[in-house]
């Protein structure tokens, strides 16, 4: 299988590198790894919800760390997108709960309603579908995750309409 490389622009802004040592202040000197995922979260947000290669191996420097242990990390965690992704990613819980109550059916409905596969993201760049672990919120069941923000108890109509607030610019998707 071959695999794609994704070219990314790094740009670590004054506003960016604030955020990362205000994060940093909170461990000692000699313990900055353990800041590792919340610069990932801030690293990602600002360079289109995505990390590049390029992109880890510079927080692998900032951090003082070997490249390899950011990449354990961002390939472990669903969180972390290696290559450039849409813009309303859909990410369904697909553990039991949810699955008893039909979110592979409605995987599926919005696949075909946006004619993508799971992990592929639409030609205008809007929306991709993916399945993730449990959200922890099994008693929504069926729900996903949208941004920060939990959509639950979800139906194809229901489907249907957080796809026009997408596609409306409704639909807020962080809290920051």
């Amino acid at each position: 299988m071959e695999r794609k490389h994704y070219e990314q622009e790094i740009n670590m802004t004054e506003s960016l590198m604030n955020r990362i040592n205000e994060l940093l202040s909170h461990y000692p000197e000699d313990k900055k790894k353990s800041a590792l995922l919340p610069v990932l979260h801030e690293v990602q947000d600002a360079h289109d919800n995505w990390l590049s290669v390029a992109l880890m191996d510079k927080v692998a420097e900032i951090l003082g760390i070997l490249p390899i242990e950011v990449y354990e990390v961002a390939t472990f965690y669903t969180m972390y997108n290696l290559k450039p992704i849409g813009k309303y990613m859909f990410e369904f819980c697909q553990t039991s709960c949810c699955c008893l109550r039909g979110t592979e059916d409605l995987m599926d409905y919005t696949c075909e309603k946006l004619g993508v596969g799971i992990g592929e993201t639409t030609a205008d760049g809007l929306f991709e579908v993916r399945g993730v672990e449990c959200l922890g919120a099994c008693g929504y069941a069926p729900m996903m995750q949208l941004g920060d923000f939990y959509k639950e108890h979800l139906t194809k109509e229901k489907i249907d309409q957080i796809i026009a607030d997408c596609r409306d610019n409704k639909i807020i998707l962080h809290d920051k």
